[in-house]
Formats: C-alpha cells, sequence, structure tokens
C-alpha cells in the first residue's frame, strides 16, 4: 500500500518537544502545513504552513490532495477536532493519524477527575445548552470554549439556569509551559485576561437537572396549547420506543416537544409544522433544550416535505393525518419503520379504525383526567380521549 499523502497531527502547547519521532517525522515529509496560526507557529514550519481559512472549511486540504501534507489539530484530532472532519471525505488509505493527549486528558488529570465519569462537550461554536442536560447536582463538565470571553459569557448563561453555586476551573494553554489554572463559581467569574486555548471545568451545584424519562413537565417547553400533554407524551415515546442514533419525523410537530424527547433519548430528529408560529415555538425549544445539532425544522405541509427528509427509523403524527399521508408514508419510508399515530378527532380515529382493520398494529384508546377546582372543592377534568394507532410500515 501507498504511503499516505495526508499526516493528522495532534500538537499541544509544548509545540515540537512533545511529539513523537513518527510525528515529527511525518511533519518533516510534509510539503504543505495546513493549521490554525497559533499550532503553525508552535510547529515551526514557516512558509509551509497555510492557516485554516475562516470561516473553518476542509477545502484547502482536499485541493492538496496526492501531495505530502499535514494538518495540525489541538491534542486528540479525532476528539472536537478536525480529524473526523477530514476522515469522512477521504479513503482509508489515504491518511494517517498521530494522536497526542486531549485538553480533556490534561484537565481531568489536573484536577484528578476520572475522566469516564465527567461530560465532555465542545462549545467553540456551539451553544452553551448543549451542556443543560449534563446539569445536575454533583455532575463534572469539561468544556472546551472559544476565548477568555466566551469563559465569562458561560459562567453567566450558568448563572442564569440556576448554577450560580457550581465550581469553575479555568484552565488555560494546558500542557505547555505557560500553563495556568484559576478556580472560582459560575456567579463570581469575572476574569477578564484569559487566554486560548482554555477549557473549563464545572461541578455543578444548585441545579436538579432534566428528567431522564420522557413525559416531562409541559410548562418545560415553549407552546400555544398545541402540545402532546404529558401523560400522552410519555405514552407516545414508549410507543415510538426511541434508540440511540435513530431518526424520526415528527410531522405535524405542534411545539415539537415529541421530537425534543425523543432527541433527549439520543436520536435525531426531522419536524415538520406549517405554521410558522409554531415553527417559532419549535425553534425556541431546540435551543432551550441544546438540541440544534440533532433536530432540524421544516415549516410547510407533511406530504410534499417527506422526499427531503433523511430516512427515518420512526415516524410520529400528531395532527394531520388521513390515507393520503399514509400512503405516501408507505411509499418512502424504509420497510420495518415505525408508525405512531395521534387521533382526537372523529374523523382521523375513523382512518385508524380502517387501517388497524386492514393492516394491524396496535391500537389504544387513552383517557386522561387530572384533579381541577370545582367550586369549593375538586373535580376531575378530563382531556379529550385520543386514539393512539402503532404499526410497522
Amino acid at each position: 500500500m501507498a504511503e499516505p499523502w495526508l499526516s493528522i497531527i495532534g500538537i499541544g502547547e509544548d509545540g515540537l518537544h512533545g511529539l513523537s519521532d513518527r510525528s515529527r517525522s511525518a511533519l518533516a515529509k510534509a510539503q504543505h502545513v495546513i493549521g490554525g496560526d497559533r499550532h503553525l507557529a508552535l510547529a515551526e514550519v514557516g512558509a509551509r504552513g497555510i492557516a485554516w481559512p475562516v470561516p473553518f472549511d476542509i477545502a484547502p486540504v482536499l485541493a492538496l490532495r496526492g501531495q505530502p501534507v499535514a494538518v495540525l489539530a489541538s491534542g486528540d484530532p479525532f476528539w472536537f477536532g478536525a480529524g473526523g472532519s477530514l476522515a469522512q471525505h477521504l479513503d482509508a488509505g489515504e491518511w494517517q493519524a498521530f494522536a497526542a493527549p486531549s485538553t480533556f486528558a490534561w484537565a481531568a488529570s489536573r484536577l484528578g477527575w476520572r475522566l469516564e465519569a465527567v461530560h465532555c462537550f465542545g462549545l467553540h461554536a456551539a451553544p452553551f445548552a448543549r451542556t443543560r442536560q449534563a446539569l445536575q447536582q454533583g455532575q463534572r463538565l469539561l468544556c472546551l470554549l472559544r476565548d477568555g470571553k466566551a469563559v465569562v459569557d458561560y459562567a453567566s448563561w450558568l448563572t442564569s439556569q440556576g448554577g450560580g453555586a457550581s465550581r469553575l476551573w479555568v484552565m488555560e494553554r494546558l500542557g505547555g509551559p505557560r500553563e495556568r489554572l484559576r478556580q472560582t463559581t459560575a456567579r463570581a467569574c469575572d476574569f477578564s485576561d484569559v487566554m486560548a486555548p482554555v477549557a473549563v471545568a464545572v461541578e455543578v451545584l444548585g441545579l436538579q437537572g432534566l428528567a431522564r424519562t420522557p413525559g416531562r413537565p409541559d410548562t418545560d417547553f415553549a407552546h400555544d396549547g398545541q402540545i402532546t400533554k404529558s401523560p400522552m407524551r410519555a405514552i407516545t415515546l414508549a410507543a415510538l420506543a426511541p434508540r440511540q442514533g435513530e431518526h424520526l419525523w415528527d410531522l405535524g410537530a405542534g411545539c415539537g416537544s415529541i421530537a425534543v424527547e425523543w432527541c433527549l433519548a439520543g436520536g435525531s430528529a426531522s419536524a415538520v409544522e406549517l405554521r410558522a408560529d409554531r415553527v417559532a415555538n419549535i425553534e425556541a425549544n431546540v435551543l432551550r433544550f441544546g438540541l440544534d445539532a440533532v433536530l432540524t425544522v421544516l415549516q410547510g405541509a407533511a406530504l410534499p416535505a417527506l422526499r427531503d427528509l433523511p430516512p427515518p427509523d420512526a415516524v410520529f403524527v400528531g395532527g394531520g393525518f388521513d390515507l393520503a399521508l399514509f400512503d405516501a408514508l408507505r411509499a418512502v419510508v424504509p420497510p420495518g419503520c415505525r408508525l405512531v399515530v395521534n387521533a382526537v378527532t372523529l374523523e382521523t380515529q375513523s382512518a385508524l379504525l380502517q387501517l388497524h382493520a386492514r393492516y394491524g398494529g396496535e391500537l389504544l384508546q387513552i383517557d386522561v383526567a387530572q384533579a381541577a377546582p370545582l367550586g369549593r372543592m375538586r373535580g376531575w377534568q378530563p382531556s379529550r380521549p385520543a386514539l393512539q394507532w402503532s404499526t410497522r410500515l
């Protein structure tokens, strides 16, 4: 096998001194070296250096295909680094990689934390809400941040979530001669002289965290009343049976609560909603729960959108279901795809009865009532009865 033309090299704050012999050899053979300005300076590559474009783009690397090229990345190139972005565009024999200790590894070693028990986040270009699922009393987080301002901004955001008492360690230039660690709290963090690269370690205090089961309170979501209510949502998620990495179509999504809870269970989703005001609510919930990387929102009618969506493992229809949509779904989804439909109108319930008689599946009638004031006393306030059909297409 020919020698790979691309070498992906992890480099730390100790520069060339910290590289292995094989890393140095690959770097020496490269005609072109691509990396951030800081990495290029650490590697002392001189005129061979090419800085990454802003915004980040791997096109300059691919344009040099076949020539001896080295790419420099911080620490482990495949942990929130350029390695994964490059490898998905290359054949296995085209590249080789040389990893160095990641910033996460340096941070955990400085604090004495078990890295396997820590939540790790890359927040260079991601919203702080990505960390929300880990914000629970006693949990530990390691977050890579863009710069010093982002440190103060993240501390302020954490305080706004109720975690102002959380302990913070601000860690700059780990593994190098200019390394510095400082401890504070989220509420008191006001450092104005933080230098990149920087990571923040967090020990969460004062936050209860998100429940780990579906059926979270309706008040957790932005909505206009068009929401699958908490008990019904829990039953619906049980029928959808989300699994890690699976994709959901949420058609007639309303505020997107089903899609949100599916993604919180480890999947990804496409939410399709006709009304612009409800699309705005879905987008607000995406940001609130930090799901921007896994939940896509499309405005429009469900039927025309189907062929433009990624293949689903499951489909949920909460509104707008009819026989035409069912026929369209059968034509485009993969065999074995799970379908769950909730219906409250007599017309849609009639359609579900017909489909159940013809195709089988599970049919469930759900009646929910909650205690509510009734004069000076209390009584049961029923919700509209719902019919749920679940099947495989």
